[in-house]
């Protein structure tokens, strides 16, 4: 009978244990990436399928993978290529001339997600760390999750 209770003590406390453990948050996603070189971006994903050259963009802090494109369609173009299904953008990044890959935090991505507060959508779905901002660049400004 003692043997039983620990062993039911035992059980109970594993399975406290599995559910304070698991988490609901999305699967990483490959655009927002930390990375140090590009070859840490779109690890599940043949790079030469990408609709626009991979780059760690390191003027990010931390980096931040993405790739070229010259349309939002370009963005998640490739089957495993945003796992998440977050919604992503393809905008101007600062005064660089460069359209690349964001994740967004515009309206409709909010929307789709039950979000209001886009600081909030970013630090759950892209990182804990980044926030919604302008990606700069002129007329063509897209509002994307990136670092703080």
């Amino acid at each position: 009978m003692i043997v039983f209770r620990s062993l039911a003590a035992l059980s109970l406390a594993l399975a406290i244990v599995v559910v304070a453990c698991g988490s609901s948050d999305p699967p990483p996603t490959n655009t927002g990436q930390a990375c140090t070189g590009v070859d840490q971006c779109f690890a599940d994903v043949e790079p030469s399928s990408l609709k626009g050259a991979a780059i760690c963009l390191d003027k990010v802090p931390g980096g931040y993978c993405t790739h070229s494109c010259s349309a939002d369609s370009d963005c998640c173009a490739v089957p495993g290529e945003c796992p998440t299904g977050l919604a992503e953008v393809c905008g101007p990044f600062e005064s660089t001339n460069q359209m690349l890959c964001f994740v967004s935090c515009e309206s409709a991505a909010l929307e789709q997600a039950g979000y209001t507060d886009s600081a909030a959508y970013c630090a759950h779905f892209a990182n804990p760390t980044f926030i919604c901002r302008s990606t700069g660049g002129g007329a063509n400004n897209r509002k994307v999750c990136v670092p703080n």
